[in-house]
C-alpha cells in the first residue's frame, strides 16, 4: 500500500500549505488591534526598486492600537510614509523625524461585519481548494487501482482515508475562520 501512503501523505501537505496560506490571509485583513501582518503587502520604493516594508525598516506593535515603522534610513521616511496610505488599508501613516506613526482606529459595526464577509469568503475558497487537493487524490488512487498497482481493497481503503484528511483540512478552516470571526466582532 506504498502508492496509496504516497498520495495520503502528499495530500495532507498540500492541504497544511492551504491552511497556511489561509492563515497568511487572513493575517492581512484589519482587526481592531495592531498587527505587524497587516503591513506585509506594502511595497515601497527603494532606490528605485519595490521592496517589501520589512527590508527597509523595523515594524513593530507600539500598544494595541499603535503600529510603528522605523526606517533604517531617515530619507525613507516620507516615502514610506506614503506608501502606507496609498495601500488602502484604510489606516493613515504620520511621520516624525525618527519613524513612521501608524494609529489603528477601531472598526465600526458595519466595516467589522464587511470584514467577517471578506473573511468567509477567503474560508470558502480554501475549502474549494482542498476539495480539488481530494478530487486530485482520489484520482491518482483510480489510476493505480485501475493499472493494477493497487488492490480493489487497498483503494477503497485509500479513499477513505482521503476523505477523512479533508474532513479535517475543511474542519481546520472552520476553526480558523471562526476565531478570526470572533477577533473581529471584539470590540
Amino acid at each position: 500500500m506504498g502508492m496509496a501512503e504516497d498520495v495520503i501523505d502528499d495530500l495532507k501537505a498540500r492541504i497544511a500549505k492551504t491552511l497556511d496560506d489561509l492563515r497568511r490571509e487572513l493575517a492581512k485583513v484589519r482587526t481592531g488591534r495592531a498587527n505587524p501582518a497587516l503591513l506585509e503587502g506594502v511595497r515601497v520604493d527603494y532606490y528605485g526598486t519595490p521592496s517589501p516594508l520589512q527590508n527597509v525598516s523595523n515594524v513593530t506593535v507600539a500598544d494595541p492600537r499603535l503600529i510603528i515603522v522605523k526606517p533604517w534610513e531617515k530619507a525613507m521616511i516620507p516615502i514610506i510614509e506614503k506608501a502606507i496610505n496609498a495601500a488602502g488599508l484604510g489606516i493613515n501613516a504620520m511621520s516624525d523625524a525618527e519613524m513612521v506613526r501608524v494609529p489603528i482606529p477601531p472598526l465600526n459595526e458595519e466595516r467589522r461585519k464587511e470584514y467577517v464577509k471578506s473573511v468567509k469568503h477567503k474560508g470558502e475558497e480554501h475549502k474549494i481548494a482542498i476539495r480539488n487537493e481530494r478530487r486530485d487524490a482520489k484520482e491518482l488512487i483510480e489510476e493505480s487501482v485501475k493499472e493494477g498497482d493497487l488492490t480493489e481493497d487497498d483503494g477503497k481503503k485509500a479513499l477513505v482515508n482521503v476523505q477523512l484528511e479533508v474532513d479535517s483540512g475543511i474542519k481546520k478552516v472552520d476553526e480558523i475562520i471562526a476565531n478570526k470571526e470572533k477577533d473581529l466582532m471584539q470590540v
